[in-house]
């Protein structure tokens, strides 16, 4: 450390960082895939508001190993660590397009996952290697019409005969449904057990012709707020055979396998809102430095450059937490309370910069030409998906003996 009595210390802003979780090969990756978002996704994200995000840009990251980053190799994946997933997120951010970045992670954060950790040699050799190459696309089947934070309460069930289950019942909300070749799905085999009879399997909704399977059908496709380049779907299932050997995991301990699965995934997510949230103030600060009122950018009054302040004061303890928390969660720990922390702060901090933004932005934030106003709604279902508010808070109090 240098002594401000041998020379004189200036701050300087700009200058990279070292980090304790990213070595050089996350940095390498992180340069590579922004280049190739900002290249080849960033400028249609326009285009799939109205029409979704094609099959061809899942498949072409794909192509470029960016789908199976923390997955083994023997499963066509590169056998990165955790933190991979925390660098595609923050990555995909730059696509300007929230419904593209929620497919996306879905498909590789939260469908994926509980195959490789939770299903047989020949499930995962069946469905990783399509799906990291992006030929296959996948959903995860949790919420329904009657039962979304109480996931106890889910009344679909999967009913044993002979070498099958037999599934009847309905999702709705689900990410990449319409689009989906299979699905990971959240199933009652024993109604009477509460949170003891649910199980997990893998199920195909399409033939190898592209045609849904007998008794399966998307009822709806859900018209949302935000997110608009991603398709989401209101799920049947009538008398949908699915083979034994599907399920994940142990029979009855379903509820303990998703309840894992959700802790990355909300790790994610948070992650995800701190990018998206950087994204925002970047440009709003641009913004900010161009917009001329009263003789001079707006950026130079203190009531705007004070809002920068507090926006980037949130983001940066909102970053720094969800990175502390990914290296416990990294290296082996279940810290369940800080997850929820993080999901908390992060989802809440999102919505409190987009709201800034667009105030920053005056007029302007409120048209579409500015795209701050996608943001905006975009940003507003992480306080709602993968746990909400105040699913949160109830996780956060009870792990306190309240």
């Amino acid at each position: 450390m240098a002594s401000a009595t041998s020379s004189v210390i200036k701050p300087d802003h700009d200058a990279s960082r070292a980090h304790l979780i990213f070595t050089d090969e996350h940095e390498q990756l992180r340069e590579s895939m922004k280049a190739w978002v900002q290249k080849e996704v960033f400028p249609h994200r326009n285009e799939w508001e109205e029409s979704y995000w094609p099959d061809s840009i899942l498949k072409r990251a794909g192509e470029l190993g960016y789908l199976g980053l923390c997955f083994p190799e023997e499963y066509g994946g590169q056998g990165g660590d955790y933190y991979y997933s925390l660098v595609r997120a923050e990555c995909l951010s730059y696509s300007g397009s929230g419904g593209l970045n929620m497919g996306f992670a879905v498909h590789t954060d939260m469908a994926t996952p509980p195959i490789h950790l939770l299903g047989t040699e020949e499930l995962k050799q069946k469905y990783l290697p399509p799906s990291l190459r992006g030929e296959k696309i996948s959903c995860l089947g949790i919420t329904e019409p009657g039962a979304g934070s109480d996931v106890a309460g889910i009344r679909t069930t999967a009913i044993r005969d002979g070498d099958e289950y037999v599934i009847n019942g309905a999702k709705t909300f689900i990410t990449n449904a319409p689009r989906a070749d299979y699905i990971v799905l959240v199933t009652k085999t024993d109604p009477d057990k509460g949170h003891d009879g649910i199980t997990l399997f893998v199920v195909d909704l399409k033939d190898e012709e592209g045609n849904h399977v007998p008794g399966f059908t998307v009822s709806a496709e859900l018209e949302k707020m935000g997110m608009h380049a991603s398709d989401t779907g209101e799920l049947a299932f009538q008398d949908v055979r699915v083979p034994a050997e599907n399920m994940l995991g142990e029979e009855g301990k379903g509820f303990y396998h998703i309840s894992w699965e959700l802790q990355g995934e909300r790790l994610v997510a948070a992650a995800g809102c701190v990018a998206a949230a950087e994204r925002m103030f970047e440009r709003t600060l641009s913004y900010a430095m161009e917009r001329e009122a009263f003789g001079r950018p707006i950026g130079r009054f203190q009531a705007i450059r004070h809002k920068f302040a507090e926006m980037s004061t949130q983001i940066e303890a909102a970053k720094q937490f969800t990175y502390s928390t990914a290296w416990r969660f990294a290296n082996g720990e279940y810290p369940v309370r800080e997850i929820s922390q993080a999901k908390l702060f992060t989802s809440r901090m999102i919505c409190d910069v987009a709201d800034e933004c667009i105030q920053i932005h005056g007029g302007y934030g409120y048209m579409k030409e500015y795209e701050i106003e996608r943001a905006y709604r975009d940003a507003r279902l992480n306080r709602i998906g993968a746990g909400t508010d105040e699913i949160m808070l109830e996780v956060i109090g009870r792990s306190y003996g309240l």
